[in-house]
């Protein structure tokens, strides 16, 4: 099954199961834009209380706060989103369609490193276990061809977009000889800057409407709180504060499923420092991020960082952490040293003084910031992902199964009476309202029991306990494991002490301190 053919069954099966539907689908539905259905809603939320506990409750200098999403729209111009929160966009004139110019040339490189790792595998192949990849790679005349290819577009690309220079990046594309994925043609136009940020009015009477943007990003929210907060919590540098929230951004190449959304949630701190230490607070907080992510053991290997070339206006250091989705390393989160940027240039638009004075020093400064800011809907595209698996376990029989990590499942434990008769479904009944305060559970007696656990294991339930008419007579049930399919007979007083001991966030949260 190639990447494309999984991911397609992967949003198949999202929506089949009740994770994610296509918003306003009985209206044809609305591009790009996703709703979260009944399991899709639950795993969503237990991702934001991984996130929000292990930053906040695990952090003792870091709190959490909840603004809003409208905001005087004078902070977008101090944050530069009005004058500068742009696309590169260049159109096909056979097609119609428009494209990001980056994004042409980004999966133009792809292509090519494609054709690095096939010349890789045929290596493999030939040599077997005398194989060196690094000293292929290093030597091999049709990888170090590619390679330099790459470097070069990668330097052109960079140098273009950090000056600006939209002429540069069009004759790249062209030099290329990038097509159109529709029209087949290089019949393109010029590129232009696309503005992200959605406008609306507010305001009792159209005349006195007054022009506001909806939030194409949580951090500029922390930012102009920054005061409430340190003094209100009598917090001392260095010290964070995090959200969780809403944003939306009027993306013209909005795809890839719940990539790439015009709403969408994230997941950000930012951490304030003094000046001189951000580059140590920055490594720090690299690693950081990197560790909680590897703790939910989805694979080390489906992970990299990859530090930025081209840095943000506001940045003086950038990286992101990337996953292997199943089209290729893409970002889940972005760390970067922010500078004072922020708080100075709210500093100079509101004529408010946003400085923090340190006892230590003895001085007053406008903070630095670290900020680690992650996408909530590339995390449930992450887990869907890695855990989705099509596994045969016999001639005529398979399954499909979500390898959710436990913590993460969206159902802890299914209560299934094997028969619907003979005080089974009463017995069962018993057993879920003894458990369903601490774990959500399901309850199913519908077919037989091999169906009903491939649906548990289709929604990624870890658990299954099954009632028969042996619990009747010394009180024990049978559990089912997801990964592994084993089956345990257990008393009913033991069944509480299995399922938390792997679905508590105790457990994970341990790795972390």
């Amino acid at each position: 099954m190639t990447q494309e053919d999984l991911f397609k069954k992967l949003i198949a099966h999202s929506k089949e199961y009740g994770f994610i539907f296509q918003s306003s689908e009985i209206y044809d539905g609305l591009s790009a834009v996703y709703d979260y259905g009944q399991l899709g809603a639950e795993l969503k939320n237990n991702i934001k209380k991984y996130w929000w506990e292990a930053m906040v409750r695990l952090n003792d200098n870091i709190v959490g706060i909840d603004s809003a999403i409208f905001m005087h729209p004078r902070i977008w111009e101090a944050s530069g989103h009005v004058g500068a929160f742009n696309d590169p966009l260049i159109d096909n004139k056979d097609s119609k369609k428009r494209y990001r110019a980056d994004v042409l040339l980004e999966e133009h490189i792809a292509k090519i490193e494609d054709k690095i790792e096939k010349e890789v595998e045929k290596g493999r192949k030939k040599f077997a276990d005398s194989f060196d990849e690094t000293k292929f790679r290093e030597t091999n005349p049709n990888v170090i061809r590619n390679q330099n290819k790459i470097a070069e577009i990668t330097h052109r690309m960079n140098g273009a977009l950090n000056s600006n220079d939209l002429d540069a990046l069009k004759q790249l594309i062209l030099d290329c000889e990038i097509v159109c994925p529709i029209s087949g043609t290089r019949n393109w136009t010029d590129v232009r800057q696309f503005n992200l940020m959605f406008s609306l009015q507010m305001g009792s009477t159209a005349e006195s409407a007054n022009t506001i943007y909806l939030r194409p990003e949580t951090a500029q929210g922390i930012f102009v709180n920054f005061l409430n907060v340190q003094k209100t919590g009598r917090m001392k540098i260095p010290f964070g504060i995090a959200q969780i929230g809403k944003a939306f951004r009027n993306e013209i190449v909005a795809r890839q499923f719940i990539f790439r959304m015009r709403e969408f949630e994230q997941m950000e701190m930012q951490f304030f420092v003094r000046p001189g230490e951000e580059l140590k607070w920055f490594a720090k907080w690299k690693e950081n991020r990197m560790k909680w992510h590897k703790s939910l053991g989805v694979g080390d290997d489906n992970y990299r960082f990859h530090d930025h070339e081209k840095l943000a206006h506001y940045a003086n250091a950038a990286t992101d952490i990337e996953f292997n989705f199943p089209f290729g390393f893409k970002e889940v989160e972005g760390i970067h040293s922010r500078t004072d940027f922020d708080l100075g240039s709210h500093q100079k638009y509101s004529g408010k003084k946003l400085q923090y004075f340190d006892s230590e020093t003895g001085e007053s400064y406008v903070p630095y910031v670290i900020e680690t800011s992650i996408g909530v809907d590339r995390m449930m595209l992450l887990i869907l992902s890695s855990s989705y698996h099509e596994e045969r376990l016999s001639d005529d029989e398979q399954r499909i199964v979500l390898h959710i990590p436990p913590v993460l499942a969206p159902v802890k434990l299914a209560v299934l009476p094997l028969l619907k008769k003979d005080g089974l479904p009463e017995k069962a009944r018993e057993i879920l309202n003894s458990l369903k305060c601490d774990f959500y559970c399901q309850y199913d007696e519908k077919d037989s029991i091999g169906k009903r656990y491939r649906r548990q294991d289709a929604i990624g339930t870890p658990f299954c306990i099954t009632v028969d008419h042996q619990t009747l007579d010394d009180n024990t049930v049978t559990v089912r494991h997801r990964d592994t399919m084993e089956q345990q007979r257990v008393d009913i007083s033991k069944i509480y002490e299995i399922i938390n001991e792997q679905v508590s966030f105790k457990k994970i949260f341990e790795k972390l301190i």
